[in-house]
């Protein structure tokens, strides 16, 4: 059943959502949700640095009026936007078996990469990242996709 943007489980369960738009988050540039479970797998959409007002970690402007956009901040945001989304699912980022990311320069690998490393090592979910001409906003410099495994319902 929907109720509010959330697609609830059968049963009536209101504790575990199997999609959500999730408040506070910034508002899916498509008919997508925040995130969908399947079993026992949560599948969290691509997630950017966007913020729900609309503007972009790391992508600010300096004196002149340019953007000057920082991979390691938009990264961070990403990888904190995710952790926000999985805990509206019941999970957390420990639970994550599968990182998909997104790269609009490969140059940004090793910046990207430091930053990741402060939220998952190599005990963490396995990992591709490749380069795309280009994300939904001229300012994006990185997007990331994951799949999280939360058994039973239990919570993080």
């Amino acid at each position: 059943m929907k109720d509010g943007g959330r697609h609830m489980a059968r049963g009536g369960s209101e504790a575990q959502p199997q999609s959500a738009v999730v408040a506070g988050k910034a508002r899916p540039r498509g008919t997508f949700p925040h995130f969908r479970r399947a079993g026992e797998f949560i599948y969290v959409s691509g997630t950017s640095a966007r913020r729900a007002d609309d503007s972009i970690a790391g992508a600010e402007r300096d004196s002149t009026g340019r953007y000057v956009l920082d991979i390691p901040t938009q990264t961070r945001a990403v990888l904190e936007n995710i952790r926000d989304i999985l805990a509206s699912a019941g999970a957390a980022l420990s639970d994550v078996v599968e990182v998909s990311t997104f790269l609009v320069n490969m140059a940004d690998f090793n910046a990207y990469s430091e930053v990741y490393s402060e939220f998952f090592g190599y005990e963490g979910p396995a990992r591709t990242t490749v380069a795309v001409a280009e994300l939904p906003n001229p300012q994006l410099l990185i997007e990331i996709k994951a799949v999280a495994y939360r058994p039973g319902g239990t919570r993080p």
